[in-house]
């Protein structure tokens, strides 16, 4: 069960990581916003979760998505936060005694899920734009940078967990 639950983890972090460098960095919607999915290998971590592993892989994706992109250390940054930050927010927005080694999905934890990614995903887009920007001088156009980002970045997490879910549904029908 373990190497199989490895398995499927090395899997999400690899597709994630071509997704994101293959396909996301070139779409810029309106010009300012940019999904960022691969944070979602990090919000699908199970619940209770060490905290220096999913800082660690947090880290991990980071720095891969960094080394693909030219892009020094400014995403490997914002992941080892969220990956930091994971197991905290998992506490605020759910009981995690109550989920413990499971994994968060929409189908377990309905809205608080929902709450989880968003939050999740605003605190790694804030850290990003506000690294690679390096200033406050146009705090407007960063905030509409930020806003478009997390709620793009967030639908495409949305439309993936969806996607589980109807998968998850067709194989508990065939059984």
């Amino acid at each position: 069960m373990l190497k199989s639950n490895a398995i499927k983890y090395i899997i999400i972090f690899v597709l994630l990581v071509l997704l994101q460098v293959l396909v996301l960095n070139r779409i810029s919607f309106l010009g300012y916003a940019v999904p960022f999915v691969y944070i979602y290998f990090i919000i699908k971590l199970p619940v209770g979760c060490n905290r220096n592993l999913t800082t660690f892989f947090g880290f991990l994706i980071g720095l891969i998505i960094d080394l693909f992109c030219n892009t020094p250390g400014i995403n490997a940054a914002a992941s080892t936060f969220i990956g930091f930050i994971c197991k905290p927010s998992q506490k605020l927005f759910f009981m995690t005694d109550d989920y413990n080694g499971q994994t968060p999905s929409f189908r377990l934890l309905r809205s608080s899920f929902m709450k989880y990614a968003v939050f999740l995903t605003l605190i790694h887009h804030i850290i990003l734009v506000s690294i690679e920007s390096f200033s406050y001088f146009n705090i407007k156009l960063i905030l509409l940078r930020i806003i478009l980002s997390v709620i793009l970045s967030s639908i495409l997490i949305f439309a993936f967990e969806g996607f589980s879910l109807k998968k998850k549904s067709s194989w508990q029908k065939a059984a």
